[in-house]
């Protein structure tokens, strides 16, 4: 990465300002801006989030903020309610009150004297959902939204429920936000205040993962914060961004096809990162092209960006089955608008003999399927945040528990972009089921790359907010989406479908124990190939960024992932560790480490069997002060309801200040 260092106007940053909200509640920002912007007003850009802006994020934040303050912008980057310096509990994602908030703090920076009057809001994650949510609400002097890895569709494109499935990750995620809201404030910035704070953030943000559990279907809880509820709130420009490898690559083509508002849209091959911090690579000059839209959007300069092409791809190449890429080969391409002209649904039949062709027909004759409960274990994680173990490995093993169709080699390289689309004709024996279905690139060797994915409940084959239990022995006809993805399969190569019916650690298992019936005339896949001719579009540049924070690392980030099997009960686990590293921040004299492990195991034949566990330890510290959070969470189901533990303690030095227990059982709800 190539390091900035003299930028066009002089930084300076201000480390720890606190915003009035109109109930009297301070929110906490740090802000970059240029020395002279009090007599040299620039357009503000705001990041608001709940990671700590003193600590958790300041490295990224610090070789991202200067850098776009230096390119004549406010770079500020507020705490959410209740999180980091700022006041109050955060009891949610995306409430109404974090909402509200984040237009008053808009109003605000557009009050200041440093600013232009001019407000813009970015975010990765996070930020770049309630960017949206908060653009949908029209908040005056916002003019433009960058959102990174976020999704317009909290219920079904979320980190919660894939296609009316419970994810996995809903369990990890709910764990993340549980160890961070036992975070207290810095005592360097809000003085002996910070007990208290701490104290009620500690007994009030309360258990995440049971509130989501109370909403298995999409009712109201979902449809707030979800912009596809109504498009046309969303009034000013949006560029969307995020990687085939993060969890939210689908929303940047429904933002590009769907807004009325200039919308643009680039997907790379990166988990859920920056771009400039981009992994897999090639990542880009992110931050280059991120100040070409600010420019355009908050400065009324003609960059030329608003009349590119709506799309930028990555057409990604064959890669061999891992499951952590540091690259990925591939081409740049882009598309005039969504859907594209260049791309053709394009079906194929599935026979009966296990064959997948563009002509095939055959008779019908039904395959039964009762997939192992460990089809699923080298299927990495719903969203990757480029660790190792995070992206699925050779699919060899579970293909071993699915129904496969393939094709014969091809005689041609192939070219796919967009969302395949499996129509399938099946019965159940149970009146819950599910299917999952992979699409997967088989190299001559054999070794099998996974190169996009589906899951559907099959009670939600007609709605997400009313599903309906299966007749069993009855015959449907439903329509399995896959993850959008740019691939191109090689001559010589063969394409190959996989249908489970189920998908762990990735879903959380059916009640009972399901056999498909699946009837391959009555079904077939559509691909969506595009026009090999289109001419691939320039690389970007290599990523640059400001100077680095300084840092002393005492344990450097790392992260395992390993699956074991009991050869005695065929039981099989998966164990996950991600250390986030224990560093040292000079500046501020303030030391902070993090910890997590997660176990996630299950029996072949026993859904009830399914658990899943996680922990987290935080540890912060200064010369004369110190705490330490750990927080576990454990799911567990029979056939009729999920059952949650939980257990948070705290401690100030060697106090114990807090030990707290949750035990819950929630119903399941067609699930």
């Amino acid at each position: 990465m190539k390091i900035d260092t003299d930028l066009p106007r002089s930084v300076r940053e201000l480390e720890h300002v606190e915003i009035p909200m109109p109930d009297g509640t301070r929110l906490a920002a740090r802000i970059w801006m240029p020395e002279d912007a009090e007599t040299r007003a620039v357009p503000a850009i705001l990041e608001y989030i709940p990671y700590r802006k003193n600590d958790k994020t300041l490295e990224r934040d610090a070789a991202r903020a200067p850098w776009l303050a230096g390119q004549g912008y406010a770079y500020v980057r507020v705490d959410l309610r209740g999180t980091g310096e700022s006041d109050g509990v955060m009891e949610d994602e995306y409430t109404e009150i974090e909402l509200q908030d984040g237009c008053d703090v808009i109003a605000w920076i557009a009050d200041q004297t440093w600013c232009d009057g001019g407000v813009g809001i970015v975010g990765i994650s996070w930020g770049g959902f309630n960017g949206l949510q908060i653009a949908a609400l029209r908040p005056p002097a916002l003019k433009a939204v960058v959102t990174i890895c976020s999704t317009d569709d909290r219920y079904a494109d979320d980190i919660h429920y894939m296609g009316g499935t419970l994810l996995v990750d809903q369990l990890s995620w709910a764990s993340v936000m549980f160890g961070i809201n036992t975070l207290p404030p810095d005592p360097a910035h809000v003085g002996e205040r910070w007990r208290d704070l701490w104290e009620a953030r500690l007994d009030g943000s309360g258990l995440w993962l049971e509130k989501w559990l109370n909403h298995q279907t999409r009712d109201s809880f979902w449809q707030h914060g979800s912009v596809c509820e109504n498009w046309d709130d969303i009034e000013v420009p949006v560029y969307a961004v995020s990687g085939w490898a993060d969890g939210y690559c689908r929303a940047v083509f429904r933002i590009v096809e769907n807004l009325r508002a200039p919308a643009k849209g680039i997907v790379g091959p990166w988990a859920h990162r920056y771009p400039h911090l981009g992994e897999p690579g090639p990542a880009i000059d992110w931050l280059t092209e991120e100040t070409r839209w600010w420019d355009q959007w908050l400065k009324g300069r003609d960059t030329g960006i608003a009349d590119e092409p709506k799309l930028r791809l990555f057409l990604q190449d064959h890669a061999e089955p891992k499951s952590h890429y540091a690259t990925r080969d591939g081409v740049w391409i882009t598309e005039p608008s969504w859907p594209s002209p260049n791309v053709t649904p394009t079906r194929f039949a599935l026979g009966a003999d296990g064959t997948l062709s563009r002509d095939g027909e055959g008779p019908d004759h039904p395959l039964r399927l009762t997939s192992p409960l460990w089809v699923g274990v080298h299927g990495g994680k719903w969203c990757s945040y480029a660790h190792p173990g995070d992206q699925p490995g050779d699919q060899r093993r579970d293909d071993a528990g699915s129904l496969v169709f393939e094709t014969e080699p091809l005689d041609d390289d192939l070219s796919i972009a967009g969302d395949a689309m499996l129509r399938l004709t099946l019965r159940s024996d149970r009146p819950v089921a599910q299917v999952a279905v992979r699409l997967i690139d088989v190299a001559p060797d054999g070794a099998a790359t996974r190169v996009s994915y589906g899951l559907l409940n099959l009670t939600h084959r007609e709605s997400h907010a009313h599903p309906e239990l299966l007749e069993p022995g009855h015959d449907y006809t439903v329509d399995v989406p896959f993850k959008h993805v740019a691939q191109t399969f090689r001559s010589g190569h063969r394409i190959r479908l996989a249908i489970s019916s189920s998908y762990f650690p990735v879903a959380w298992p059916a009640p009972e124990p399901v056999e498909l019936t699946i009837h391959p005339a009555r079904s077939e896949l559509f691909l969506p190939l595009r026009d090999g001719s289109v001419d691939r579009a320039p690389d970007f540049a290599p990523p640059r960024a400001g100077e680095p924070l300084e840092i002393a690392v005492e344990t450097p980030p790392a992260a395992e992932w390993h699956v074991a099997e009991d050869r005695d009960t065929g039981r099989v686990t998966v164990t996950v560790r991600d250390h986030e590293g224990d560093v040292t921040i000079p500046s501020q004299a303030f030391r902070h480490a993090a910890e997590a492990r997660e176990r996630y195991s299950i029996l072949p034949d026993d859904p009830t069997s399914a658990t899943g566990e996680v922990t987290w330890i935080h540890e912060m510290r200064r010369e004369d002060w110190s705490v330490r959070t750990e927080t576990e969470t454990r799911l567990t189901c029979d056939t009729t309801h999920f059952h949650v533990t939980a257990r948070l303690r705290a401690w100030e030095g060697d106090a114990l200040v807090r030990d707290l227990d949750w035990d819950v059982s929630i119903a399941r709800d067609r699930v």
